[in-house]
Protein backbone atom coordinates (compact mmCIF):
# COMPACT_ATOMS: atom_id res chain seq x y z
CA UNK A 1 0.00 0.00 0.00
CA UNK A 2 1.59 3.56 -0.86
CA UNK A 3 1.91 5.89 1.32
CA UNK A 4 -0.75 8.17 -0.55
CA UNK A 5 -3.52 5.57 -0.10
CA UNK A 6 -2.78 5.31 3.36
CA UNK A 7 -3.08 8.15 4.39
CA UNK A 8 -6.24 8.39 2.57
CA UNK A 9 -7.47 5.45 4.50
CA UNK A 10 -6.66 6.76 7.62
CA UNK A 11 -8.47 10.36 6.52
CA UNK A 12 -11.55 8.43 5.41
CA UNK A 13 -11.57 6.59 8.94
CA UNK A 14 -10.93 9.38 10.89
CA UNK A 15 -13.86 10.91 9.12
CA UNK A 16 -15.89 8.44 10.11
CA UNK A 17 -14.77 8.23 13.33
CA UNK A 18 -15.47 11.80 13.69
CA UNK A 19 -19.19 11.40 12.04
CA UNK A 20 -20.18 8.22 14.75
CA UNK A 21 -18.68 10.24 17.42
CA UNK A 22 -20.96 13.45 16.59
CA UNK A 23 -24.36 11.19 15.70
CA UNK A 24 -23.30 9.44 19.32
CA UNK A 25 -23.28 12.52 20.71
CA UNK A 26 -26.71 13.89 19.38
CA UNK A 27 -28.39 10.56 20.25
CA UNK A 28 -26.67 10.99 24.04
CA UNK A 29 -27.59 14.67 24.44
CA UNK A 30 -30.87 13.78 25.98
CA UNK A 31 -31.85 10.76 28.25
CA UNK A 32 -33.40 7.70 26.52
CA UNK A 33 -37.52 8.06 26.89
CA UNK A 34 -37.00 11.87 27.96
CA UNK A 35 -37.32 15.07 25.88
CA UNK A 36 -36.85 18.62 25.89
CA UNK A 37 -39.55 20.91 25.43
CA UNK A 38 -40.63 24.69 26.93
CA UNK A 39 -40.71 28.24 25.56
CA UNK A 40 -37.26 28.36 24.92
CA UNK A 41 -35.74 24.68 24.58
CA UNK A 42 -32.57 25.39 22.28
CA UNK A 43 -31.22 27.40 25.29
CA UNK A 44 -30.77 24.56 27.08
CA UNK A 45 -28.59 21.47 27.02
CA UNK A 46 -29.69 17.95 29.16
CA UNK A 47 -27.81 15.01 29.57
CA UNK A 48 -26.34 12.11 31.96
CA UNK A 49 -23.96 13.66 34.48
CA UNK A 50 -21.99 10.44 35.89
CA UNK A 51 -19.82 12.56 38.16
CA UNK A 52 -23.54 13.17 40.42
CA UNK A 53 -23.95 10.17 42.17
CA UNK A 54 -27.22 10.15 44.31
CA UNK A 55 -28.87 6.68 45.69
CA UNK A 56 -25.90 5.05 43.62
CA UNK A 57 -27.14 6.39 40.45
CA UNK A 58 -26.07 9.05 37.85
CA UNK A 59 -28.15 11.80 37.29
CA UNK A 60 -29.79 13.28 34.36
CA UNK A 61 -29.18 17.45 34.31
CA UNK A 62 -30.67 20.43 32.55
CA UNK A 63 -29.19 23.19 32.23
CA UNK A 64 -28.85 26.66 30.61
CA UNK A 65 -26.00 27.17 27.47
CA UNK A 66 -25.68 30.58 28.99
CA UNK A 67 -26.15 33.49 31.46
CA UNK A 68 -29.04 35.18 30.74
CA UNK A 69 -31.81 33.26 29.55
CA UNK A 70 -35.45 34.29 28.93
CA UNK A 71 -37.76 31.65 28.79
CA UNK A 72 -37.56 28.01 30.42
CA UNK A 73 -37.20 24.63 29.50
CA UNK A 74 -38.61 21.13 30.60
CA UNK A 75 -36.44 17.98 30.67
CA UNK A 76 -39.75 15.74 30.65
CA UNK A 77 -42.03 12.80 29.49
CA UNK A 78 -45.34 11.93 28.56
CA UNK A 79 -47.47 8.57 29.11
CA UNK A 80 -50.87 7.06 28.93
CA UNK A 81 -53.64 8.18 31.35
CA UNK A 82 -54.99 4.78 30.62
CA UNK A 83 -53.43 2.37 33.44
CA UNK A 84 -54.10 5.59 35.91
CA UNK A 85 -57.80 6.96 35.97
CA UNK A 86 -59.69 7.46 39.30
CA UNK A 87 -55.91 6.91 40.94
CA UNK A 88 -53.98 9.66 42.61
CA UNK A 89 -50.44 9.88 41.27
CA UNK A 90 -47.11 10.83 43.19
CA UNK A 91 -44.22 12.25 41.23
CA UNK A 92 -40.81 12.21 43.59
CA UNK A 93 -37.65 12.67 42.97
CA UNK A 94 -34.37 13.98 44.25
CA UNK A 95 -33.05 17.47 42.94
CA UNK A 96 -30.30 19.39 43.45
CA UNK A 97 -29.53 23.24 42.06
CA UNK A 98 -26.86 25.07 41.14
CA UNK A 99 -27.08 28.92 40.69
CA UNK A 100 -30.93 28.97 39.65
CA UNK A 101 -31.51 32.65 39.53
CA UNK A 102 -35.43 32.47 38.72
CA UNK A 103 -37.08 29.20 39.83
CA UNK A 104 -36.69 25.28 39.39
CA UNK A 105 -39.55 22.63 40.05
CA UNK A 106 -40.86 19.00 39.80
CA UNK A 107 -43.70 19.16 37.66
CA UNK A 108 -46.65 16.84 36.69
CA UNK A 109 -50.33 17.97 34.79
CA UNK A 110 -53.00 15.51 33.61
CA UNK A 111 -55.15 16.12 30.23
CA UNK A 112 -57.78 15.46 29.28
CA UNK A 113 -57.58 15.07 25.06
CA UNK A 114 -56.39 18.78 24.80
CA UNK A 115 -57.51 20.61 27.74
CA UNK A 116 -55.10 20.16 31.36
CA UNK A 117 -57.41 18.87 34.43
CA UNK A 118 -54.55 19.18 36.80
CA UNK A 119 -51.52 20.42 37.42
CA UNK A 120 -49.01 21.62 39.84
CA UNK A 121 -45.20 23.07 38.75
CA UNK A 122 -43.97 23.48 42.57
CA UNK A 123 -44.17 27.63 41.20
CA UNK A 124 -45.61 28.13 45.00
CA UNK A 125 -42.47 26.22 46.42
CA UNK A 126 -39.58 27.02 44.26
CA UNK A 127 -36.28 25.51 43.64
CA UNK A 128 -33.96 28.63 43.72
CA UNK A 129 -30.04 29.07 44.19
CA UNK A 130 -27.52 26.50 44.98
CA UNK A 131 -28.91 23.50 47.26
CA UNK A 132 -27.47 19.77 48.05
CA UNK A 133 -29.78 17.00 47.02
CA UNK A 134 -33.58 17.52 48.76
CA UNK A 135 -36.55 15.07 48.01
CA UNK A 136 -39.78 16.28 46.30
CA UNK A 137 -42.55 15.55 45.54
CA UNK A 138 -45.93 16.47 43.05
CA UNK A 139 -49.38 14.77 43.69
CA UNK A 140 -52.52 15.20 41.61
CA UNK A 141 -55.70 13.16 41.09
CA UNK A 142 -56.33 11.49 37.56
CA UNK A 143 -59.92 12.32 36.43
CA UNK A 144 -61.82 8.77 35.48
CA UNK A 145 -61.61 10.74 31.48
CA UNK A 146 -58.01 11.91 31.76
CA UNK A 147 -55.99 10.64 28.77
CA UNK A 148 -52.29 11.73 29.33
CA UNK A 149 -49.84 12.39 32.10
CA UNK A 150 -46.75 14.45 31.57
CA UNK A 151 -44.14 15.24 33.85
CA UNK A 152 -40.63 16.09 34.64
CA UNK A 153 -38.11 19.22 35.97
CA UNK A 154 -38.23 22.47 34.84
CA UNK A 155 -35.85 25.57 34.78
CA UNK A 156 -36.77 28.89 34.61
CA UNK A 157 -33.75 31.24 33.70
CA UNK A 158 -30.19 30.26 33.73
CA UNK A 159 -28.81 27.75 36.00
CA UNK A 160 -28.23 23.94 36.71
CA UNK A 161 -30.45 21.42 37.75
CA UNK A 162 -29.83 17.56 38.53
CA UNK A 163 -32.47 15.07 38.87
CA UNK A 164 -32.33 11.55 40.66
CA UNK A 165 -34.25 8.68 42.42
CA UNK A 166 -37.43 9.82 40.23
CA UNK A 167 -40.87 7.60 40.61
CA UNK A 168 -44.24 7.90 40.01
CA UNK A 169 -46.70 5.89 41.86
CA UNK A 170 -50.05 5.68 42.91
CA UNK A 171 -50.82 6.46 46.00
CA UNK A 172 -53.46 6.32 48.80
CA UNK A 173 -56.19 9.08 49.98
CA UNK A 174 -54.44 9.70 52.87
CA UNK A 175 -51.26 11.60 50.64
CA UNK A 176 -52.64 15.20 50.47
CA UNK A 177 -52.64 16.46 46.37
CA UNK A 178 -50.37 19.53 46.09
CA UNK A 179 -51.70 21.19 43.15
CA UNK A 180 -54.94 22.76 41.12
CA UNK A 181 -57.46 19.96 39.85
CA UNK A 182 -60.33 22.11 37.39
CA UNK A 183 -63.51 22.50 39.20
CA UNK A 184 -62.24 21.66 42.84
CA UNK A 185 -61.98 25.76 43.81
CA UNK A 186 -64.35 27.24 45.62
CA UNK A 187 -66.01 30.29 44.06
CA UNK A 188 -66.28 33.34 45.95
CA UNK A 189 -70.16 34.58 46.27
CA UNK A 190 -69.10 38.03 45.22
CA UNK A 191 -66.53 39.92 43.51
CA UNK A 192 -63.32 40.93 45.15
CA UNK A 193 -60.41 43.72 45.28
CA UNK A 194 -62.24 45.24 42.15
CA UNK A 195 -59.85 48.62 43.04
CA UNK A 196 -56.87 46.74 43.40
CA UNK A 197 -56.42 48.12 47.54
CA UNK A 198 -55.67 44.46 48.88
CA UNK A 199 -52.16 43.09 47.89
Amino acid sequence: MSQATSMALKVTLLGVVAAAIFTFALNATVPAGWYIAGSKPAEYEAGVDASAVHNDHSSAYLKSKHSAVDGFATLMQDFSADNYTGKRLRLSASVKAEGVRSWAGLWMRVDKQSTAVAFDNMQDRPITGTTDWQDYAVVLNVPQDATGIFFGVLLTGPGTVWLNGVKVEVVGSDVRTTGASAGTKKRRDQPANLDFTEQ
